[in-house]
């Protein structure tokens, strides 16, 4: 924790905030590599919890993951300056957007267009790239893998009071508790 300083927190969170397209989980293996693995600000598990928690309070969850390393880090002021690192690049380019792009010369421009469809899979696999990460960690066996895909297709077919995320936790929690009786039940047995 040396090397955290305030400045060195804020330009971290300012250069992924800048260089980083698709929103919080897009985020997430940037966030991991620069704060676990380049910096080794907090350890892999540490991160894995402060995701948790970053997931489950309101608001943007890359906002919510530089608030709660911000905060493991530095305290309140660590908090408001990684926010405020997150935040600033997104409304600086949002800003200059407006200013100098309308919606017509986005549309029409065939260059800008392009790029925009260029970024779509990179965002993709920016996403895709952290689920993996998660997975590992997590320590997920090929015998559990059914409970995360069971509620990707759910989510995926959209199914009204079938999508409330509660919902899913409740599963989760029951389908991990049925896989741990299943295993107790089956060492008695021996």
């Amino acid at each position: 924790m040396n090397n955290s300083s305030l400045w060195l927190i804020f330009t971290t969170f300012f250069k992924i905030g800048a260089f980083t397209f698709g929103g919080g989980w897009a985020m997430i293996s940037i966030i991991e590599r620069e704060i676990v693995d380049k910096y080794h600000w907090i350890d892999r598990d540490d991160f894995l919890d402060l995701l948790a928690i970053a997931q489950s309070m309101p608001g943007i969850l890359a906002v919510n993951i530089a608030t709660s390393v911000g905060d493991k880090l530095r305290g309140t002021r660590g908090s408001i300056i990684a926010s405020l690192g997150t935040i600033l690049p997104s409304f600086l380019i949002i800003l200059a957007i407006a200013i100098f792009l309308t919606p017509d010369i986005i549309k029409n421009n065939r260059v800008i267009s392009s790029i925009f469809m260029g970024i779509r899979p990179a965002v993709v696999a920016l996403i895709i790239a952290p689920v993996i990460t998660s997975a590992k960690a997590a320590k997920l066996k090929w015998r559990t893998v059914w409970i995360p895909l069971v509620v990707a297709l759910m989510i995926s077919l959209d199914m009204g009071a079938v999508s409330n995320p509660i919902l899913y936790i409740v599963l989760g929690a029951l389908g991990g508790f049925g896989i741990w009786k299943w295993s107790q039940h089956n060492l008695s047995k021996k």
